[in-house]
């Protein structure tokens, strides 16, 4: 069934401004089926989803592909009891890197078969049979996090603060819990902040195919600078210590090791890692090799390495460099059953080192293969607001589209069976679409909420460079009636704001809706279109983003005459908080206005991974830095200007928006500081959320509709 059904949530739901009701849905995703996974043979799915709307707690299910039924194996609301669900310190930490804000059983793993799933609830560590039996909690060192089960689902692994542990069962029949890796000041089986912040890698050990081995990282952070973070409000509270790896900085000293499980044994990958110091990748191999990719600290070289568990001894399986930098690709490396080495050359997906995708399909993550050997790949062909899934003859010819519905579709297979995951203009919510080898097709059942609009964006691609954008209209807008212009961009690397995705534009539309004609623009340095267009960036994270806007909503305007642009309002979070401020400081006669939320405003204060990729060493480059920053604009401010920031954010520390504030007072320029207590990167409680939308709409009508 898609959609939604009534439940006993609806009644809270009754009569909320969108505001409210957006933030205590959760942005309409409570309720939905979420984080999929398909048995091996097919014969069970299973995925998260919270008891409804508005319920942020999610429970573990299982759907029986042949009964085509579902059932809930492990209910975190009644596990948890009347305890509140407190977080461990790293727990808590992991989840700010995730964006993860919702509650229960966020996240699971399980064996290759899918018989048994774990999960950590509150640092209490829980395995539950998903053929039917019960949920069993294990008996855990200290507050578990990344549980994962051994291959064969008879032993689990987790991490405690710093410490790799194992659970199994010993000679007696009683389950026993032994520490594998752990030292002072030293943690094992995490990831690093870089790697969970940037690099998109989660996870800091690995099964071998075989279940008797562990490939741990060993992250030593004790060179990286100690940053601070209090809490004004409440003076009494020592403030928290984190490990902030700032451009130009030490980052943590990381080390693969594979670990003999049995016996405790430890064996050191080698590799260059003066040269190489970051871990992009790690895992194993089909075959039972370590595979990882290790990245030079300009970002311009990588090396994908295979390893002999048993020596660490490496081979390179490729080298790859670009005067820029390089790409990995989400899925990559993989090894195919022939040896050949699944890797992306920035783009196009490779084989052997040979092209298996056409230059004009853009590759955004490798998915697996086919039961016919064939593999499966993420994609877009000439329109970068949709993504969809293809197979890629290995052999060679063209690809085949398996989503033939406009919109930003994925795939999770096991055996005869896919789910097929789909978002689009004209429904609510995502689809989650189960097709067995009998051709039944079954959707998972949804019990959110759906948004009370319906959003009809305005796509077009303006100016020489084709930018994707999007105008909203007010509901109802009368032609011939000139509007405020609010831009909401995002703007930065890594994200795209153009979707054929209805839900991406319900906030616009409530926007739209307070009076303005919404206009929202990708240019240079999102993704989607080419590797050129990304890199267009390098060395200037300002002129080419802003000069983009700027051209865009003026090539709107020609086609849109309902466009005032001599009330021109821009609003933001994190790049897009520092693209609003740097609007207004930069072209104060185009933009009139602006809201800037957690930006960044000297980016030496930001992370190593992600600035110096585009802006190199501040050492080596600091021209760059200090054209792409905004504390010397402090002066040029004539515009109204909001600074927004949680005082708790360890992302975009408070010191962005502290010390460019300070600069437009030196500078005596008046503006506007929000600060808010408590409140982290994600912003996402619901009192902060609905009043921060509230306060933001007042600010720019206030500057824009007088």
């Amino acid at each position: 069934m898609t959609g939604s059904e009534a439940t006993p949530h609806d009644e809270q739901l009754a009569g909320l401004s969108y505001p409210r009701l957006a933030a205590r849905t959760r942005q309409f995703l409570y309720g939905q089926p979420r984080t999929v996974s398909v048995s091996t043979d097919g014969e069970r799915v299973t995925f998260l989803r919270s008891g409804g709307p508005a319920d942020p707690v999610h429970g573990l299910w299982v759907f029986d592909v042949a009964a085509r039924t579902e059932r809930l194996v492990a209910d975190a609301a009644a596990l948890l009891g009347e305890a509140a669900e407190d977080l461990p310190p790293e727990e808590r930490a992991m989840r700010e890197r995730k964006r993860e804000s919702s509650g229960g059983v966020v996240a699971y793993a399980t064996d290759d078969a899918s018989r048994i799933a774990v999960f950590s609830l509150a640092g209490r560590l829980f395995r539950v049979g998903l053929g039917g039996d019960g949920v069993v909690e294990l008996p855990a060192a200290g507050p578990a996090r990344d549980p994962r089960p051994d291959p064969a689902g008879e032993r689990v692994a987790y991490v405690t603060g710093g410490e790799l542990h194992v659970i199994e069962t010993d000679a007696d029949g009683k389950l026993g819990d032994r520490l594998l890796a752990g030292e002072d000041e030293v943690s094992w089986g995490v990831a690093e902040f870089i790697a969970a912040e940037e690099m998109s890698r989660f996870r800091g050990f690995w099964w071998s195919p075989d279940g008797a081995s562990i490939l741990a990282a060993r992250v030593d952070d004790t060179a990286v600078p100690r940053w601070y973070i209090a809490d004004p409000a409440n003076p009494a509270q020592p403030s928290v210590e984190i490990a902030y790896p700032h451009a130009g900085a030490a980052n943590a000293d990381v080390t693969l090791h594979v670990i003999d499980v049995a016996t405790g044994e430890r064996t050191e990958i080698g590799w260059d890692r003066a040269r190489f110091p970051y871990v992009v990748t790690a895992g194993w191999d089909d075959s039972g090799c370590v595979l990882a990719t290790v990245m030079d600290r300009p970002q311009q070289s990588l090396e994908v390495l295979g390893a002999d568990p048993k020596t660490g001894e490496v081979q390179r399986h490729v080298a790859a460099s670009d005067p820029v930098w390089v790409e990995v690709t989400p899925g990559t490396p993989a090894l195919l059953p022939d040896g050949r080495l699944v890797w992306s050359d920035g783009q196009r997906l490779t084989a052997g080192g040979d092209p298996v995708t056409p230059p004009e399909l853009y590759v955004r993550a490798y998915l697996g293969r086919t039961p016919a050997g064939d593999l499966l790949v993420e994609g877009t062909i000439g329109a970068p607001e949709e993504n969809h899934v293809y197979t890629v003859p290995i052999a060679g010819g063209p690809p085949e589209r398996l989503t033939p519905e406009p919109g930003w579709h994925g795939i999770v297979t096991g055996g005869p069976t896919t789910v097929t995951i789909s978002r689009g203009m004209d429904f609510s919510g995502a689809r989650f679409t189960i097709r067995d080898s009998a051709g039944n097709v079954t959707d998972l059942r949804s019990v959110a909420a759906r948004a009370p609009y319906d959003p009809r964006p305005q796509f077009a691609r303006v100016t020489e460079r084709r930018l994707p954008t999007a105008v909203v209209y007010p509901s109802g807008h009368t032609p011939g009636t000139r509007l405020p212009v609010l831009m909401d961009p995002y703007g930065g690397p890594h994200h795209q704001e153009i979707l054929a995705v209805r839900g991406a534009w319900n906030a616009a539309q409530w926007w739209a809706d307070q009076g303005f004609a919404v206009v929202v623009v990708d240019g240079r340095g999102t993704p989607g279109i080419s590797p050129e267009f990304e890199r267009a960036i390098r060395g200037d994270l300002a002129t080419p983003v802003l000069d983009d806007q700027v051209a865009a909503l003026q090539a709107l305007a020609a086609g849109h005459p309902d466009l005032d642009l001599a009330r021109v309002g821009i609003r933001g979070w994190s790049f897009g908080g520092y693209l609003a401020a740097l609007a207004v400081l930069r072209r104060p006669d185009v933009f009139h206005a602006a809201v800037a939320g957690a930006p960044v405003t000297d980016w030496r204060l930001y992370d190593t991974f992600y600035t110096e990729r585009y802006l190199g060493l501040p050492d080596e480059t600091p021209a760059d830095y200090d054209s792409s920053s905004l504390i010397e604009d402090a002066p040029n401010l004539t515009r109204p200007l909001l600074l927004i920031h949680g005082l708790a954010d360890d992302n975009v520390v408070s010191a962005h928006t502290l010390r460019l504030s300070s600069a437009l007072l030196a500078a005596g320029r008046p503006h506007e500081v929000l600060p808010l207590t408590g409140v982290t990167h994600m912003a996402s409680g619901e009192t902060v959320a609905e009043n921060l939308l509230l306060l933001q709409a007042d600010f720019l009508r206030r500057h824009l509709t007088p």
